[in-house]
């Protein structure tokens, strides 16, 4: 069979300047994600049907460039990434390998998503997780409240009076994942890292659904920056979001004494609008919303007591 028809079956074993092969590197040089990114981009180019030639014209490098990047040697810049999905006709999330274009079918389901507003995307997340048997049901999830938001929100204080006055048991979940753990939240980060963390959080979280048909939970501020943890939740839990301006964020976590969000940082208020902002897009899938900046908090507890007694349809 020629070279020419083997290239463009995609499976010639290197690429050719003139009529020398580029070598191959040695096996200790390649670094495991290189070495799957070159194979990635060795298929692409194959179900395309193009050679090694024609996809570094298209991509506008050099052949030899595109070669190491083939065998997994050289850190390709970000942009030459760029370049070279664009040429495959691929997305940047494709040829690193994300998990949503691993197969035919998640690619076809990425392109029905494709565009789609977020009403339209919560409700496909809601019905997936349905006919998954994740999805929860509004009454077996009505009694189990979840507070979430930013630390300094108020959900610690606001949450012992609501369940006081409901009756329920409340859980702190950080509290709950350093019984798990056997140590504070800062060893959990400091010495195992914050996938660990992760992964407490998600079994408190877990266990404590298990174990209470109807509580009042506060949940974590940075739970929401877990896909696993967070579609639990929502599929659980009915979901309140504490919001609060940034200056009482602030000054609550100060007046307890905790200064680790803002360790060392001489632009403490910026990293902490910075947070906000970034999560305020996960927060705000709560369904219900309470305010905690724009009244005391006995006026912003009968606020929260109100909410919660008509959503559990119990008497005002």
């Amino acid at each position: 069979m020629s070279s020419t028809i083997l290239h463009e079956l995609g499976l010639a074993p290197s690429a050719t300047v003139g009529q020398t092969p580029l070598p191959e590197p040695a096996p200790d040089e390649k670094h495991p994600f290189l070495v799957a990114l070159g194979e990635r981009v060795r298929a692409l180019r194959s179900q395309r049907g193009m050679t090694r030639k024609a996809l570094a014209v298209s991509a506008d490098i050099s052949e030899r460039h595109l070669a190491n990047l083939e065998y997994g040697v050289g850190n390709a810049s970000i942009l030459v990434l760029i370049q070279v999905a664009g040429a495959l006709r691929c997305s940047l999330a494709e040829l690193i390998g994300d998990i949503t274009t691993a197969t035919p079918e998640w690619l076809l389901i990425r392109e029905l998503l494709h565009n789609r507003d977020d009403a339209t995307l919560r409700r496909v997340r809601i019905a997936v997780g349905e006919m998954l048997g994740t999805g929860g049901q509004q009454a077996s999830r009505s009694s189990r409240i979840a507070l979430i938001g930013l630390r300094g929100a108020g959900k610690s204080a606001l949450g012992q009076m609501l369940a006081e006055d409901l009756g329920f048991p409340f859980v702190e979940l950080s509290r709950e994942i350093e019984k798990f753990a056997g140590c504070s939240i800062s060893e959990i980060q400091g010495l195992y890292g914050m996938n660990a963390y992760r992964r407490y959080e998600l079994r408190a979280l877990e266990e404590a659904i298990q174990i209470y048909p109807e509580a009042i939970i506060a949940t974590p501020g940075g739970l929401v920056s877990d896909p696993a943890a967070f579609n639990l939740l929502l599929a659980h839990c009915t979901t309140i979001w504490l919001q609060a301006s940034p200056e009482d964020h602030m000054r609550r976590v100060q007046e307890q004494g905790d200064m680790r969000p803002m360790a060392a940082s001489k632009e403490a208020m910026e990293d902490l609008k910075s947070i906000l902002d970034g999560r305020a897009a996960f927060y705000s899938k709560a369904e219900y919303m309470v305010n905690t900046s724009t009244q005391p908090l006995t006026d912003t507890f009968y606020a929260l007591r109100n909410l919660v007694r008509g959503a559990l349809k119990l008497a005002a």
